[in-house]
C-alpha cells in the first residue's frame, strides 16, 4: 500500500499537458522540435554572478572554477563513436540548452545530411582528453557536485547559488516551488505488465538505463531486477526523464529512424523526486514493445546461467534492432563479424538496408502485429537462441546459414526457409531446429498450457529436439554438440548419438520418425 500511495503521489507532477508519466500513454517517438535557446544557468560566469548576488562580501574570496565542459561531437563513423564510448562519454543527440516545443525520441541537426550521424551533445570533465573526433566546446560550466571542496568554502549554500542562477538567467519557472526547496535524489520504479504471466501483476523493467537532466546537469543509473532506480545526485528543478535501452546484460535495443546504437524513449517532464511508470499493452506501442523486448532478453540471459539452462551467452555488446513495420525477424550477427552479401541484406531490409553501413545489427526483431508480450517473448527467445548458437560456431558457419535464410526470404517474400533442397540448407536446418525448440520450451515454461508447435509446419523438425530433451538430454547437452562441424540433420544425429552412446537407440528412433 505504501508503494502504491507513493506512486500515486507522483501522478501529474510533470508539466501537466501531454504524456501521462504514470501509464506511458501519449508519449511521442517522433523528432524533437526545438524552440528558443535558453541561457544555461550552469555556465561558470552565471554561477559566479549568482554567488556574487547572494554573498557579495564572500564572492571575491571564493573562486568559481570551471568543472565541466558542455560540448558537442560529430563522429564520422562507428569507430569514432567507439572512441567516445570507451572514455565513458554519455551522448545525447539534441542540444541541452534549448526549449523543447514538441517532445520526441530523436533529433537530427538540419545542417547534417540524413545519412550521417548528427551532432552528439555531452558534458565532460574540464580536463577531458579529446580523442580524434570533431568537436566544439559550447559552454564552460560549474557543477558544484564536481567542484573540489566548494561546499565547505566559507559556509556558502551552493544549492541556493544554483537556484539563484536559474532565477537570474530567466529559468525560475523550472524550479520547484519555494515550499519544496529541499533537493531530491530522483528515484522510482519502472514496471511492465504481461497479461499472461506473473498473475498479470507489474514486474520491473530490468537493467535498463534511466536518464534525467536539467540543462547540462545529468544523472544516470540502471534499474534493478524489480525496476527500481535511484540517482546519485540531487536536483531541485523540473527534470526531463528518458529510458535508454542500453542494458546491464550487455545488449542494446536500437533503431528508431536515427543512427544511434541504443533507442531512447522520452518519458516527459516530472518532479526531481522521480518518476514511476507502469507500462502495459495500452501504453504507447513503441514503449511497450521496447520494454517487452528488454525484459524478454534480460530473462533469456538469466536463463543461460549454469544453474539453469547452461547455455552459451550471446556475444558481448549485442545489438538488437526493432522494426515496427516488419513481421520477419533475423539473426544477422553483422556487428560480430558475419560478412554477408549486401544484396541479400538489401532484399531483406529493403529501404532500411543503407543504415547497416553505420551501425551493423546482430538481431532484427519484426514486431508488426505482435501486440502482446507473449508473442514478443517467443520472437526474442528464438533470435537469442540463434545468438547462443553463433557463439558456438562463429562467423564462417553463420555466413552459410544466414545467406540461405535471406535468399529464401527474398525468393518468397516470407520467412519460409525454402524447401530444404538448396545450397547450405543443412546449416539452416540445424539452426532452426534449435531455435524453434528452445523458444517453444521457454515459452511453455513461462506461460504453461500446451507445448507450442513453433516451427513444426516447416520442412525441418524442431520436435525432434523436444523429445530428446524430455527423454534423455538437457538443453546444455544438445547445444554442446552443435559446433562448426554439425552442418546437417545427419551430422546433428551422429553428434548426439556420440555424445550419449547409452541413448543412441532412442536418438536414432526419434530422428527416423521424422524422415
Amino acid at each position: 500500500m505504501t508503494l502504491a500511495l507513493g506512486a500515486c503521489s507522483r501522478i501529474g507532477t510533470g508539466s501537466g499537458d501531454g504524456p501521462d508519466t504514470h501509464t506511458g500513454r501519449n508519449l511521442s517517438h517522433e523528432e524533437i522540435v526545438l524552440g528558443s535557446r535558453l541561457e544555461n544557468p550552469y555556465k561558470t560566469e552565471n554561477i559566479a554572478k549568482a554567488l556574487s548576488s547572494l554573498y557579495p562580501t564572500k564572492a571575491d574570496r571564493v573562486q568559481v572554477e570551471t568543472t565541466d565542459l558542455y560540448v558537442r561531437f560529430l563522429p564520422k563513423d562507428e569507430e569514432q563513436l567507439a572512441l567516445l564510448e570507451e572514455q565513458g562519454v554519455i551522448l545525447t543527440d539534441h542540444p541541452l540548452d534549448y526549449e523543447i516545443v514538441v517532445e520526441g525520441d530523436w533529433y537530427h541537426d538540419p545542417e547534417v545530411p540524413d545519412d550521417m550521424m548528427t551532432w552528439q551533445y555531452a558534458v565532460v570533465p574540464e580536463d577531458f582528453v579529446f580523442p580524434e573526433v570533431e568537436y566544439e566546446i559550447i559552454d564552460e560550466c560549474h557543477l558544484s557536485e564536481n567542484g573540489s571542496g566548494t561546499r565547505a568554502d566559507d559556509g556558502i549554500d551552493w544549492e541556493a547559488v544554483e537556484r539563484q542562477a536559474f532565477v537570474m538567467t530567466g529559468n525560475a519557472a523550472l524550479l520547484m516551488p519555494d515550499t519544496k526547496v529541499e533537493k531530491s535524489y530522483p528515484s522510482g520504479r519502472i514496471t511492465i505488465v504481461d497479461d499472461d504471466a506473473d498473475k498479470g501483476l507489474p514486474v520491473g523493467v530490468k537493467g535498463v538505463r534511466v536518464s534525467c537532466n536539467t540543462f547540462v546537469k545529468f544523472a544516470h543509473t540502471y534499474t534493478d531486477e524489480e525496476g527500481y532506480y535511484r540517482m546519485d545526485r540531487t536536483f531541485s528543478s523540473e527534470l526531463r526523464y528518458r529510458l535508454v535501452f542500453d542494458n546491464v546484460k550487455d545488449f542494446s535495443i536500437g533503431f528508431n529512424l536515427i543512427l544511434e546504437p541504443a533507442s531512447a524513449s522520452t518519458l516527459g517532464k516530472a518532479s526531481p523526486e522521480g518518476i514511476d511508470m507502469t507500462v502495459t499493452k495500452d501504453s504507447e506501442s513503441k514503449l511497450f514493445k521496447r520494454c517487452a523486448v528488454n525484459n524478454s532478453a534480460y530473462d533469456y540471459y538469466e536463463r543461460c546461467s549454469p544453474d539453469d539452462l547452461g547455455l552459451p551467452l550471446p556475444p558481448k555488446n549485442l545489438r538488437i534492432w526493432l522494426f515496427h513495420k516488419m513481421q520477419a525477424s533475423s539473426a544477422l550477427m553483422m556487428h560480430h563479424g558475419a560478412v554477408l552479401d549486401m544484396s541479400a541484406v538489401s532484399g531483406f531490409l529493403g529501404n532500411f538496408a543503407p543504415l547497416v553501413k553505420v551501425f551493423m545489427p546482430d538481431l532484427t526483431i519484426g514486431v508488426e502485429r505482435k501486440d502482446d508480450y507473449a508473442s514478443i517473448y517467443a520472437e526474442v527467445c528464438h533470435e537469442l537462441a540463434h545468438a547462443s548458437h553463433f557463439t558456438k560456431v562463429g562467423t564462417g558457419y553463420w555466413n552459410n546459414n544466414i545467406l540461405y535464410v535471406l535468399e529464401s526470404f527474398i525468393s518468397s517474400g516470407v520467412m519460409d526457409y525454402g524447401d530444404g533442397t538448396g545450397k547450405n540448407a543443412g546449416y539452416c536446418e540445424v539452426s532452426e531446429m534449435w531455435a524453434y525448440f528452445l523458444s517453444s520450451k521457454m515459452w511453455q515454461e513461462r506461460y504453461g498450457g500446451d507445448y507450442p508447435a513453433f516451427g513444426t509446419s516447416f520442412w525441418f523438425y524442431p520436435q525432434i529436439l523436444r523429445y530428446i530433451e524430455q527423454r534423455c538430454m538437457e538443453c546444455r547437452d544438445i547445444i554442446s554438440v552443435m559446433d562448426g562441424n554439425v552442418t546437417s540433420r545427419d551430422a546433428l544425429q551422429r553428434a548426439l548419438m556420440s555424445y550419449s552412446p547409452e541413448d543412441s537407440d532412442y536418438v536414432e528412433l526419434i530422428f527416423n520418425r521424422y524422415i
